[in-house]
């Protein structure tokens, strides 16, 4: 799955540790979604949407 959350993060000048406090996860879980070594829950994939404002398929597709 391809996603855009490094990028929507940097646009949005918030660290991973400052988003994972923000939506209630870990720094690890964040790095992990940007690396591509973890897919995110449908939960957590709408809870990101909703913090930065934007469709689920915005920030992540299923494209390599």
């Amino acid at each position: 799955m391809r996603n855009e959350l490094k990028v929507y993060r940097a646009e949005n000048d918030i660290t991973q540790e400052e988003l994972a406090k923000e939506i209630g996860i870990t720094r690890q879980t964040i790095s992990a979604i940007e690396n591509g070594r973890y897919d995110p829950s449908l939960k957590l994939a709408f809870k990101l949407s909703e913090y930065f404002e934007c469709d689920v398929s915005d920030l992540f597709s299923g494209g390599e």
